[in-house]
């Protein structure tokens, strides 16, 4: 998955409209059945503060403002100087005229943007927006009924949105994400062009989402609905013993209580028996946090009902801030490894095509976010011995057993930088399995077979040194091949089985993407959690607290 598109802040200028919606994790799989929560039922008083600030600007084009205001603006409100470029500019495609009245008086979308501003709490922003007191003074100035177009409040209006463009859309710089080791590709917006293109959809009634990963918004409500929680009691549940299928305990009511405020459980609460309409809740609850999905209310799971709201909030914002970052639209093919989730995703643009169970690397030997393009596919590979295995591993074993390297089928073909080189022959017990796919890339990972089935039946799958394991690697080598009709699937099985390593170039290289959510929405409209396996959550989160001081 590398290379690194940086962004840009906003002031510095922005480039390029809304290049690539990246659908990745967009809508992430469940196996369930079971009914779904709906986000958008979270809090119906939503909707009076939730309004899209996109779109709708007024057409009117007969009363316009003089140029020579806006200088007298920003040296009234100078931190809005660093917007000055992009305001400009948005007027100057205008011809100055009026975006936010219509007929005298502030348009609905004016009322919108202000609400958003206002609330950047629920946005999973911890900065306040400069001079908020004077855009509410201004709003609230005189009598709306009777108001005439004001210029100040015209600009201020303008401003806010780049300012709220800047914050809700592209999130922390480069410096930011880079220094919390994520490297996948950052999105370019151009916000001047973004605003145009709203303008000139008023007509037809069409107007784009708003530039960000989807993700973002589908995480944003179910923030609000965590803001809820935290004001409510949620003190521990104590479990005296683990509880299933027809037990009674009185911790049973408690655990029904939680659940149903969690929408996984929508029964009678009043009994404190382990009913089946109970373990199928328990079961969906299992699912949503990546656990084993037996039904048993055991210690593993009841530490996951009690992790508090204003814990789940947290990792709402890390993840929301990681959403800020991506590109927004991709078209065609891709793969997409979601490291906490321990999943592959198989993507044609915005449609998901399948998933499949993956091992990622383990806490001491992580897998990298980064972005790669698969260009090889290798039938029976040669695996060859990373010089940090070979040390802390092989060398040892061979000075334990003279015969290491001819039992586990392995030969020296060489020396460099003082360590011989050593690779293990194909066959069905090489680590890599029977097929490779390779993104080149200088973090020396790539997706693979492997002869250990059985990992794939674990709930946490952190085992690789690093590289990604897959479960089904016939299958990404028959879709990766798809459009070859010189390889049929019999051919690819042949060639994986053959025991000689060939190595075939892809006509069109494929995008991979490795991500890193543990929070996420899955495509039945479910919150997800993960466990943040490498501990990337708390650096994030640190950094994002700072940045709201």
């Amino acid at each position: 998955m590398k290379f690194i598109i940086k962004i840009t802040r906003m002031a510095v200028g922005l480039s390029k409209v809304i290049i690539a919606l990246l659908t990745l994790l967009m809508y992430l799989p469940a196996c369930s059945q079971q009914k779904a929560s709906n986000p958008a039922n979270v809090d119906t008083r939503r909707d009076q503060w939730n309004q899209s600030v996109r779109g709708n600007f007024s057409s009117q084009s007969t009363v316009t403002l003089d140029s020579t205001r806006l200088k007298i603006f920003f040296g009234k409100y100078p931190v809005l100087m660093r917007y000055a470029k992009d305001i400009e500019g948005f007027y100057r495609r205008r011809q100055y005229a009026f975006a936010w009245f219509e007929n005298g008086q502030l348009i609905e979308q004016a009322s919108n943007l202000a609400n958003r501003v206002r609330n950047l709490k629920l946005e999973g922003l911890q900065q306040q927006a400069p001079y908020q007191q004077a855009l509410d003074s201004l709003l609230f100035a005189g009598n709306p009924s009777s108001r005439t177009a004001d210029t100040d409040l015209e600009l201020m209006l303008t401003a806010q949105y780049f300012v709220f463009a800047n914050l809700a859309w592209t999130g922390q710089g480069a410096a930011t994400s880079h220094s919390v080791n994520w490297y996948l590709p950052r999105k370019k917006i151009d916000y001047q062009q973004y605003l145009d293109t709203l303008i000139a959809a008023r007509p037809t009634g069409v107007v784009p989402g708003e530039p960000v990963y989807r993700q973002y918004e589908l995480l944003r409500h179910f923030l609000i609905k965590y803001h809820q929680l935290a004001a409510e009691n949620w003190a521990p549940i104590w479990l005296p013993r683990d509880l299933k299928l027809g037990d009674t305990s009185a911790t049973v009511r408690s655990v029904k209580v939680r659940l149903m405020r969690l929408d996984d459980f929508s029964g009678d609460t009043t009994n404190s028996v382990f009913s089946e309409e109970l373990a199928r809740a328990v079961q969906l609850f299992q699912e949503r946090h990546g656990l084993p999905i037996n039904g048993i209310l055991n210690a593993e799971t009841l530490k996951e009902l009690n992790v508090t709201p204003q814990k789940r909030i947290e990792q709402l914002i890390v993840n929301m801030e990681r959403s800020r970052w991506l590109p927004v639209q991709l078209k065609g093919d891709y793969l997409a490894v979601n490291i906490p989730e321990f999943k592959l995703h198989v993507y044609h643009a915005d449609s998901l095509l399948w998933s499949c169970n993956a091992v990622v690397g383990k806490t001491m030997n992580r897998t990298t976010v980064f972005y790669g393009e698969v260009k090889y596919i290798v039938f029976s590979p040669y695996w060859n011995v990373p010089p940090g295995i070979l040390r802390q591993e092989i060398l040892p074993a061979i000075q334990r057993n003279p015969n290491y390297l001819t039992t586990h089928h392995m030969e020296i073909t060489g020396q460099r930088n003082g360590l011989p080189v050593v690779r293990q022959k194909p066959g069905p017990d090489n680590p890599l399995g029977l097929v490779k796919f390779l993104f080149p890339n200088t973090y020396n990972i790539y997706l693979h077979d492997t002869p250990s089935k059985s990992l794939f039946d674990q709930s946490t799958r952190a085992f690789s040194h690093g590289c990604i394991r897959i479960s089904e690697p016939e299958r990404l080598a028959t879709f990766l091949l798809k459009d070859r009709q010189d390889w049929p699937v019999e051919k690819i099985r042949r060639y994986m089985n053959a025991g000689k390593e060939n190595t075939l170039t892809l006509q069109h290289a494929t995008p991979v993407f490795i991500a890193y959510f543990t929070a996420f929405v899955d495509r039945a409209g479910r919150l997800n959690f993960r466990r943040d396996i490498y501990n990337m959550d708390q650096k994030l989160l640190s950094a994002l607290l700072v940045s709201g001081h």
